[in-house]
């Protein structure tokens, strides 16, 4: 007999240093786990992301905007969700290249990614930890039951590194407008926010 054919994953692109990702990890992994979908893990560098959308670069963005997005908006979701959030962590700006590479290595690994995905954005935005630096990840995985040493091997081989731009590439080419989206069966949904709309499209895939 024909194995059913397992179902599509979905397209995870998000930046490891974004609060609305941060907010909405634990969802998206759980809406994974019940539809029995496995989530794929392309961190994107947002720089370069969100001007190719033809949005305002943040840094260009007018303070008042800046605040009422990251500091109104993000409080009220805090609340409204229960996760706590440092508004103005320390390390919030930083590398991103090498805790992208940890999350690309554990992925291509076979590690649990999605616990230390969830666990990394956690670290920066509950606990203010400075997640560009290698023995805070080394911690990180630690806590996970990731041993850190093949992770961050692979972390700092230029096949992993590159995938990090390619990952990049791919967001700006299907039109990712920021972090996070998620494509589920080539559909586009924006911004934890529409996780409600994700939940749906997997419940009516699934016949519920």
């Amino acid at each position: 007999m024909d194995r059913p054919e397992e179902p599509a994953p979905i397209g995870y692109y998000y930046s490891v240093r974004s609060v609305y990702a941060y907010l909405g990890a634990a969802r998206i992994t759980e809406l994974a786990r019940q539809s029995g979908r496995k989530l794929r893990h392309l961190p994107i560098d947002l720089s370069q992301v969100v001007p190719a959308f033809g949005s305002t670069p943040f840094a260009e963005r007018s303070a008042r905007r800046r605040a009422h997005q990251f500091e109104v908006e993000v409080k009220r979701w805090s609340d409204w969700l229960q996760i706590p959030v440092v508004l103005h962590p320390v390390h919030h700006h930083g590398d991103r290249l090498l805790p992208s590479s940890c999350v690309l290595a554990a992925q291509a690994l076979g590690l649990d990614v999605d616990g230390f995905s969830l666990a990394l954005l956690t670290a920066l935005w509950r606990d203010d930890r400075d997640i560009g630096h290698e023995d805070v990840l080394a911690c990180i995985a630690k806590d996970c039951g990731i041993s850190p040493g093949a992770m961050l091997d692979l972390a700092h081989s230029e096949q992993i590194q590159k995938q990090f731009q390619q990952c990049t590439e791919k967001a700006i080419s299907e039109g990712v407008p920021g972090s996070p989206t998620y494509i589920v069966d080539d559909e586009l949904y924006f911004g934890q926010d529409r996780l409600m709309f994700v939940e749906r499209h997997l419940t009516l895939e699934a016949g519920v």
